[in-house]
Formats: C-alpha cells, sequence, structure tokens
C-alpha cells in the first residue's frame, strides 16, 4: 500500500462548490462518521486524559467501540467516540487503548483510511490478514488477570462479555465521554412520524402478533427489543436521529399482553400517538432500564426473558443473568424478509432512482467533454440533486462515495469538499451512492471511464463484471446460505490471481439501514446461520481495487425469490435472484472477449430492461435520454 497514493487530495486544492447543494431535511449529515476519509488528528491529548482516567480506576486497557448503545453500525455524532478517541472515523472498528500503546482494529475496506488517518500514537491492525488477531484474541492474551480492561456496560453485548473467561472486566462510566467533556454533541431528539402501511404493508398489531407467536415458541415471559431499525420496523415508525438511516432513539419491550416503547416523550406528536393506539403503552427512554430492573425482580425461578444477540452486557444485568436467554431476536428475521407491498416499493423506487444515476452520469460526461473542472465533492453534490428532484425522496441511505482514480481503491472513500481531487476523464470513476424513499431503499454502484481504459483496467473490470452476474443468476436450493454462494462472486477475479477484501453483499432495510443483517453474501462464517429466503434484500457487490491506482465495484440490489426449475431434487425448492437497480454498466470498460456467450447476453438483456424501464422517466432530459440510449446498445 504506497502511502502517497492516500495524499491524491494534495494534487488539488479547490474550493467548496460556490452553488453546493443543501437538502433542507432530516437525513442529511454533516458529521464525520464514515464521511471524511482523508485527514488526520492529533490524538495525543486525548489519549494522555483518557490514560490519566484509567490510572486512578486501576484499569490497564480500555476498550472503544464504533457502536453506541443500540449497537448501531453508523452512530449520531454524540456517539462517536471511536472516531474521536483515534481519529479514524471509517464505520467499522475498535480502539484499545493500553497504558503505553493504542491499538485500531478494522477490516481490509478501511486499511487505506485508517493509514491516512491514524497518528503517530497508534498501531492498525489489520483483521484477517495472517497472524492478526481479533481485538477480543488480543484482549484476551494481553489483559489477563489480575489486570482489568474497562468498557462502558451499554457498548459491549452480554454475548462478547461472556466469551472473555481469561479477563477481569470493569464496568465504568464511559470515560470518553469524560475526556470529550462539554465539546460532545448533544444527543438529536427529532420529531419521529408514522410510517402509512401503503408503503409498509403490514400493520403494527400484525407484526406484534408475529412477535408474539415467537414468544410462545421460546416460552419466554418477554422480548426486549434495543436495535434502533428493529424498533422503527416493528411500529412502523421512523426517524431522524441517525444520519441517513431513519431512526429514532428508543428501547421496546413485547409481553404477551403488553407492548412497551420508551422514547423521550418530546419526540412523539399526537399523530404518533394515535398511529400507536391502545397497543402501544409510551414511557420514556430514561425509564428503559429501572423498568428491565423492575421486570427481572418480579420473574419466579425459570422464567425467561429474551434478549436479542445484540443486547448490551448492562440489558443482561438489569434483568438478571439468571432470567435471560440470548438469541438472536425474531424481530431481525421477521424484517429481514419483505413483503409484497415492500418488494414491489423496491422496484418502484430504484427504476426512480436509476432515472437520477443516468441524469448524473450523462450530465458529468458532457461537463468533462467541455473541459469543465469538476471535484469529486461537486459530483456527489449534483447527484443529490437529480435524487432530490424525486417523488418520495427522503434523503441519502449513506454518503456518497464519488472517487477518482486512486481514490477509487479506497473502499469507504468520500470526497473532503474542501479538499479532494478532480474528476479526471484518463482516470476510472467509482461512484457508490444511494437514497431513501418512503417506498425503499437503494444503494447503487457504478464504475465508468469517461476516456479511453487500459488494457488492465477492462480486464479487471470484466472479471468483477463476471462475478456479478454468476449472482445475478444463481439458482440454489433452498437452505443456503450466502456464505456459501460467495466464492461464485470470486471465482473470474481468482482466475487472474485477484479478489477483494469486503463481502459480496450486505441486507438491504426497506425504508431503513442501509446496512441490514442477519443475511448477507461474504465470507464471514456468521452468514451461514442464515440461509437465504424468499424476500430478502441483499446486494450483489464484486470488486477489485489496485491500491494507489484505481477501484472497481458492480453493485446492484438483488431479491431473493423462489426460482423455477425443470427438477426439484429433495423436495427442496430452489431460489434464485432479481435485480432491482437499473443503470447502466460501463460499457467501453467491458473485455467481449472475456465474456462467454451466456454472459454477453445477460449484459445486454440488463441493458434492455433499463432502457425500457428508466427510458419514459427521462423524457424532460434529452440528454440523459441519448447517453442511456447509447449505454443500453447491444454488445
Amino acid at each position: 500500500m504506497l502511502f502517497n497514493a492516500l495524499r491524491v487530495r494534495s494534487q488539488s486544492r479547490l474550493p467548496s462548490f460556490p452553488n453546493r447543494f443543501l437538502r433542507l431535511l432530516p437525513y442529511r449529515s454533516f458529521s464525520t462518521m464514515g464521511a471524511i476519509g482523508t485527514q488526520t488528528v492529533d490524538t495525543s491529548g486525548r489519549l494522555a486524559a483518557l490514560r490519566k482516567l484509567m490510572g486512578e480506576r486501576n484499569i490497564d486497557a480500555y476498550i472503544v467501540p464504533s457502536e453506541d448503545q443500540h449497537f448501531s453500525e453508523y452512530p449520531a455524532a454524540c456517539d462517536e467516540r471511536r472516531g474521536f478517541i483515534s481519529g479514524f472515523n471509517g464505520s467499522a472498528g475498535i480502539a484499545v487503548v493500553t497504558k503505553e500503546n493504542a491499538y485500531l482494529f478494522t477490516d481490509g475496506r478501511y486499511f487505506l483510511q485508517a493509514e491516512h488517518q491514524l497518528d503517530n500514537n497508534w498501531t492498525l491492525m489489520r483483521q484477517g490478514l495472517p497472524d492478526v488477531p481479533t481485538w477480543q484474541d488480543f484482549v484476551t492474551k494481553n489483559v489477563t488477570k489480575p489486570a482489568s480492561a474497562g468498557i462502558d456496560p451499554v457498548l459491549i453485548t452480554a454475548t462478547d462479555a461472556k466469551s472473555f473467561t481469561e479477563t477481569n472486566f470493569s464496568f465504568t462510566e464511559n470515560l470518553v465521554d469524560e475526556v470529550w467533556g462539554s465539546a460532545r454533541p448533544a444527543r438529536p431528539k427529532n420529531t419521529v412520524f408514522a410510517l402509512d402501511v401503503k408503503y409498509a404493508g403490514q400493520a403494527l398489531t400484525a407484526k406484534l402478533t408475529h412477535v408474539r407467536q415467537e414468544l410462545e415458541k421460546q416460552k419466554a415471559r418477554a422480548l426486549t427489543v434495543t436495535m434502533l431499525d428493529e424498533i422503527a420496523w416493528l411500529f412502523n415508525l421512523r426517524g431522524s436521529d441517525i444520519d441517513f438511516n431513519p431512526v429514532f432513539f428508543a428501547y421496546a419491550v413485547v409481553t404477551p399482553d403488553h407492548a412497551l416503547l420508551f422514547v423521550d416523550p418530546a419526540q412523539v406528536g399526537d399523530d404518533v400517538r394515535t398511529h400507536l393506539g391502545q397497543e402501544v403503552e409510551l414511557r420514556s427512554y430514561d425509564a428503559f432500564f429501572p423498568y428491565l430492573k423492575e421486570l427481572g425482580s418480579d420473574l419466579q425461578a425459570g422464567q425467561k426473558v429474551l434478549i436479542g444477540d445484540k443486547a448490551s452486557v448492562a440489558v443482561a444485568e438489569a434483568i438478571g443473568q439468571s432470567h435471560i436467554t440470548i438469541a438472536r431476536s425474531p424481530v431481525a428475521d421477521l424484517k429481514a424478509i419483505k413483503n409484497a407491498t415492500e418488494v414491489e416499493g423496491f422496484r418502484r423506487s430504484h427504476i426512480r432512482d436509476g432515472s437520477a444515476l443516468i441524469r448524473y452520469f450523462a450530465w458529468l460526461e458532457e461537463q468533462l467533454n467541455q473541459g469543465v473542472e469538476l471535484s469529486e465533492s461537486q459530483g456527489a453534490d449534483q447527484l443529490e440533486k437529480f435524487r432530490s428532484e424525486l417523488s418520495l425522496f427522503k434523503g441519502l441511505s449513506f454518503t456518497t462515495i464519488s472517487s477518482t482514480g486512486p481514490n477509487g481503491a479506497i473502499i469507504h472513500y468520500s470526497p473532503d469538499p474542501n479538499d479532494c481531487a478532480i474528476i479526471r476523464k484518463d482516470q476510472i470513476y467509482l461512484c457508490d451512492s444511494g437514497a431513501q424513499f418512503l417506498d425503499g431503499t437503494t444503494d447503487v454502484t457504478r464504475t465508468l471511464h469517461f476516456g479511453t481504459p487500459t488494457g488492465e483496467e477492462r480486464r479487471a473490470f470484466t472479471r468483477v463484471l463476471q462475478g456479478h452476474i454468476a449472482i445475478d443468476t444463481a439458482v440454489f436450493p433452498n437452505g443456503t446460505s450466502g456464505y456459501i454462494i460467495d466464492t461464485w462472486a470470486r471465482r473470474y477475479l481468482w482466475r487472474d490471481g485477484l479478489d477483494y477484501r469486503h463481502g459480496t453483499g450486505h441486507g438491504v432495510g426497506h425504508f431503513l439501514n442501509v446496512h441490514e443483517g442477519p443475511q448477507g453474501i461474504g465470507t464471514r462464517i456468521a452468514y451461514n446461520s442464515t440461509p437465504l429466503k424468499p424476500g430478502m434484500t441483499v446486494s450483489n457487490e464484486p470488486g477489485y481495487y489496485a491500491d494507489g491506482r484505481f477501484g472497481i465495484r458492480i453493485e446492484n440490489v438483488v431479491v431473493v425469490r423462489e426460482a423455477q426449475t425443470p427438477n426439484n431434487f429433495g423436495n427442496k425448492g430452489f431460489l434464485g435472484f432479481e435485480h432491482v437497480t437499473l443503470a447502466p454498466i460501463g460499457r467501453n470498460l467491458v473485455d467481449v472477449s472475456l465474456l462467454s456467450a451466456d454472459e454477453r447476453a445477460w449484459v445486454d438483456a440488463y441493458h434492455k430492461e433499463v432502457w425500457e424501464k428508466v427510458a419514459p422517466l427521462l423524457a424532460n432530459d434529452p440528454r440523459a435520454k441519448a447517453w442511456l440510449e447509447r449505454e443500453c446498445a447491444p454488445l
């Protein structure tokens, strides 16, 4: 990995786009988590203050996770503790600070970004590489009894805490919050709103019935729901407390007879109270842990409360360890399988979204051909402007990854509006973006070249495309997980000795978090515990990244559906995918000589479908329609 490649931003220092588009919607983000990947922070003072607090409490190592108390992948600004203490703002990682050293653990998506953002106080632990331990193994080996590891008890799952048999944990108040002090942002308390059943497809009463059926199966007295997207889905509510994720801070408890929602009363208006009706009792957010203690004290021997595998040790302790059963939340499984209304919403929202993407690419090509200098950030702004004009648009689903040349090799790169590269015709341009609509969530990556790509770039792109086609056309028996089929996306890259350091696909929420579990396609063994089922939505996004030169990724969202096969071995039933993303795949990057006849036919059929479904939405933009027609021509 070349350090110079990470400093491409220094090639051109630009002022902010004078007509920078500001989206005055709840999901606009100016937080740094996962957004800006090009700045280094001096953490010396922060670490010194943290170590002073550790010494006062006889703590030998302090653990700072990425997640908040709800284990959100993307936290609110007030919960970006790991980003604050380390300076690294990628969405995945964990910091471990000892008396003398500081370690940042992250995965292959963020190696380049972390190398650039971490200052000299930190050692980067590249998880997934040979001889690099997980943070859990590192703590187990290096913080042995009688030494103690400190952590905020709301930021470690009960499952993780149980796995540390050789480590003394010191559950304390959050020490990073003390270091942060008055500069720490306030917790958001934005208005919650109801999602109409015409978009949700199922009333909250029906969802509660399904949850109670699961309670009965597991013979549990209650279920705690701590994940924000699960709460939003269960009650058909949405919010804007976390950038790009239409969720709000809350907890919930469901019993056979009652449903309780713990949320700040100031966030709930009369419309939401009417929506919840008599089915749901509202209590304040701060009343959750006292309620759990009361619940636990009322339980008799043998009675259990079901808590999700992402629930914190603080939740387990409040109820009482003898009264809990830890398992994957049934709400997660119910939410993952989209109903017919949600699936149709995915189809419609992706057609609209495709029109915005096509308008952007046509506009960008024209600007570059006219010699206009545009920064990566200016490009992202223009794409957001096109999306904002679409019906049912509520905001972006994540920070747009607008990356040219070497920046494309930083997998989760996003441009600093004050200091980023110029988009160049002679470099590959990778754009990973998405939006939130009332009827669906989009996530699409396209890799384009507005000049003449090299043979190496075309070959690598085509290998990625072949892997994408392999997943799109996959047919597999019921019971198959995304872990099993992940290699199908990599086999063509492997032929050339290439690969990529991220999963092939993640679950996608319905007007919810763009990353959704438990389903996915990847090498993480956890995916093997979740078979793909009809109605699940996942991304299909193989890629390749040449450090310091370019990045390639092709991403569509697909829906799992039943497949029609001439036979039905073992009466298992077979499944396949339906792609809902509709945007052209860069034709000038395809090396047709590498494609089989079936693969060429797939590309032509896909582009025919894109033209037929999206072209009617471009009647008022002849430039975009002409660009689409050219890009959808048969190979």
